[in-house]
């Protein structure tokens, strides 16, 4: 990646709005593992197209993510979505995991929707069960930001996207999200470190691109599905994890949607 990686992002939206048509977009949605068929309510498809057409940006390593960027018209709202994302563990730094959110940024929205799946740390949230971020850790042991940049993390996940999900589908739980870098699942003593510290849920994802919204005055929602339940010594099987998310994602999906539209009704 170049020493600017902001520069690298304007000149992603450019290539993005020559491609797409559309000179700006409101919102972007990151969809994470399993999280494809979530994309569906978003409205009509403008342009589908692979993620590496633009400039900077890598094809994603891990299973469930599919690689693509897509522009749709969610009832006159322009929404980019890119499907799938790059994860730290893939060894590209932190420049190019937080570049999605950055092209965004310069590409106007204003509104990030993060998605991903997760290992529970709460016994009673099964597989299946949809998590709003309500915080994070960031144990990843770096920052997308370089240089007296200070953000506020304070309210880093919108109190009001939150609510507004919620009223969206009541049965979402809302928890704390610890990003590990990965690849590797979590020790069982990390596991009991992860508790320890006021984690729910845990990942290898998301965080680094929330710091990277936050900086660029970006609001955040973040959306998550159990997919495995950490210290139980249950196996973890990553095609399994892709499954699980994939039905879960589907129904929320909608709850995206919903959202989106909500928000564009304030904004105007």
């Amino acid at each position: 990646m170049p020493s600017d990686p902001y520069a690298l992002a304007t000149e992603a939206a450019a290539a993005l709005a020559a491609i797409t048509g559309v000179d700006h977009h409101d919102a972007v949605v990151v969809l994470g593992s399993g999280w494809t068929d979530a994309a569906t309510p978003l409205g009509t498809v403008v342009v589908d197209r692979p993620v590496t057409d633009l400039p900077g940006f890598f094809a994603p390593a891990a299973e469930g993510h599919a690689g693509r960027v897509r522009s749709y018209n969610l009832h006159g709202t322009p929404v980019l979505a890119f499907l799938g994302r790059t994860h730290l563990y893939e060894g590209h730094g932190p420049d190019a995991v937080t570049h999605p959110i950055r092209t965004a940024a310069a590409a106007g929205c204003r509104l990030a929707v993060l998605t991903n799946a997760n290992g529970s740390l709460q016994p009673h949230w099964p597989t299946g069960t949809g998590v709003l971020i309500s915080d994070h850790l960031n144990l990843s042991g770096v920052s997308p930001i370089v240089g007296p940049r200070f953000v506020d993390l304070t309210e880093a996940w919108s109190p009001r996207l939150r609510q507004w999900s919620a009223d969206a589908e009541p049965a979402l739980e809302a928890g704390v999200y610890a990003m590990m870098t990965g690849p590797q699942y979590q020790s069982l003593a990390e596991t009991t470190m992860l508790r320890t510290l006021g984690a729910d849920v845990v990942g290898m994802s998301t965080v680094l691109e929330a710091i990277a919204a936050r900086e660029l005055g970006v609001e955040l929602l973040g959306l998550s599905v159990v997919t495995t339940r950490e210290g139980t010594g249950e196996v973890i099987d990553p095609d399994e994890v892709v499954a699980v998310a994939a039905a879960a994602a589907t129904k929320l999906g909608a709850v995206v949607a919903a959202v989106i539209e909500r928000w564009a009704q304030h904004v105007q």
